[in-house]
């Protein structure tokens, strides 16, 4: 079966965009033979998979006159949405944080699931592999609660663990020792706020980004608080910075369980933490998987294979 459908020019640009990215992405997921010449876009196979591309095609034309961005991992989403009775513009069109023109928003199914379930609970705990914007998400909305007057404040911190190697001295007072180990936070609120602003927040100390050792002893209140890389906690670490949950605070723990850099004799608090909590009530945990990476499509299949040889060489850390 042959079917050619006319885009608009806006459409064709969308689809060619990335290195013709998105037509691979179709051309790989749907089982078809799809080209595209000016705003004709033909599509080739058996009855059944030209119906199924068809359908994944017009909610991606209509994401792209809606004002959404596209790429090939939204086909993946698209899919996912459809073989899930969803309709996929409540995904792509719940709108987390803008700035400057641009729309923040779940880009999966299960960062869709992520964001209601950290706007819905007290604490959340986001696990799952690099890119599947964990961190990200949680900051935006931590951004929105804000801007909302929800909280007075965000707080942002991280283990100060080292990714297998050594920094050794670090020079200047302790907030420049521990930089590097907070920098990815900081170039993330960059993204998500004027520069002026957000220095002015870390000045008053609306904002605070600090390793996790600062939090011993406090008490947080009416905050937004985000533990970052909690796969390199300790147990008795997790304990500590879940109980210094306050009065009108949310929070969100986001790791990655096959990264822990703790020595293999530590046990990774993110892995120990859901055998004591996961039946909690105002608790959820939410699982991503290689479906949901949004980075370069390489960076999922990279993901990918290291999960494959983990499963075959039974290297997996299960502590």
């Amino acid at each position: 079966m042959q079917e050619v459908l006319s885009v608009s020019n806006e459409v064709a640009a969308e689809l060619a965009t990335i290195d013709d990215g998105i037509l691979h992405a179709l051309r790989d997921r749907l089982g078809v033979a799809l080209r595209l010449r000016g705003n004709r876009l033909t599509l080739e196979g058996d009855d059944r998979k030209v119906g199924e591309a068809r359908a994944v095609i017009d909610e991606l034309v209509e994401l792209v006159e809606g004002g959404q961005a596209i790429g090939p991992g939204t086909v993946d989403a698209v899919i996912a949405a459809i073989d899930a009775a969803h309709d996929p513009r409540e995904v792509f069109e719940d709108v987390v944080w803008r700035h400057r023109g641009t729309k923040i928003t779940p880009k999966t199914i299960n960062q869709k699931a992520y964001v209601d379930a950290i706007r819905n609970r007290t604490i959340t705990f986001g696990i799952g592999p690099a890119g599947t914007g964990k961190t990200y998400l949680a900051m935006a909305l931590a951004v929105a609660a804000m801007a909302d007057r929800q909280v007075s404040r965000i707080i942002l911190t991280r283990p100060a663990v080292e990714a297998g190697e050594r920094l050794g001295f670090l020079p200047g007072d302790m907030l420049a020792k521990v930089d590097p180990y907070l920098r990815p936070l900081f170039d993330a609120l960059y993204d998500m706020l004027d520069a002026d602003r957000l220095n002015s927040y870390l000045e008053k100390g609306t904002i605070e980004v600090a390793p996790l050792a600062f939090m011993r002893g406090r008490t947080l209140n009416d905050s937004f608080i985000i533990l970052d890389e909690a796969q390199n906690t300790t147990p008795e670490q997790m304990q500590m910075f879940l109980t210094r949950l306050g009065f009108g605070s949310k929070v969100v723990v986001t790791g990655d369980v096959t990264q822990v850099d703790l020595p293999r004799e530590q046990a990774s608090g993110l892995i120990h933490v859901r055998e004591i909590l996961g039946t909690i009530e105002g608790i959820e945990f939410v699982e991503f998987g290689n479906q949901d990476v949004v980075r370069h499509m390489l960076v999922q299949r990279i993901v990918e294979a290291y999960k494959r040889h983990a499963e075959e060489t039974g290297t997996q850390r299960r502590k």
